[in-house]
């Protein structure tokens, strides 16, 4: 964050990822456990309903969250939450923003609501959430 005033409107949080593939879906699902085969198996989706496999919500969320401890220390982060918006697709680009909504006050400590939102190449929001941030 700079070192003037935050104000409303401001974007404190901005994070680009490249493209999620095959590979990063099984890394995920080794990492995180999550082995629920509608995100690497494509006869499995494709008899679910889907055209493909499809990300981990949960991964889309971890990407969020790096956004946010990359722009704010992790020390100053008092909440974070979000919720899902829509399947993110093999493929996508994921941008994750995060701008002041609020500036407040809470047991003496000055903070700021942040915004949160994730979406893909072609503008669609995945994820949506907030932080509320010492400041």
């Amino acid at each position: 964050m700079s070192k003037t005033a935050p104000a409303v409107g401001d974007r404190i949080v901005h994070k680009e990822f490249p493209a999620i593939t095959r590979h990063t879906l099984a890394l995920y699902c080794g990492a995180s456990g999550d082995h629920n085969p509608i995100h690497v198996d494509i006869d499995f989706a494709k008899a679910s309903g889907f055209p493909d496999v499809f990300s981990h919500g949960m991964l889309v969320m971890g990407y969020l969250g790096q956004a946010l401890t990359d722009a704010v220390a992790p020390g100053k982060i008092r909440s974070f939450s979000t919720r899902f918006a829509a399947i993110t697709q093999l493929g996508a680009q994921l941008t994750c923003e995060g701008h002041i909504a609020e500036l407040l006050e809470t047991g003496g400590e000055r903070r700021a609501r942040i915004a949160l939102t994730t979406k893909d190449q072609h503008g669609e929001t995945k994820l949506a959430g907030e932080a509320i941030i010492a400041l």
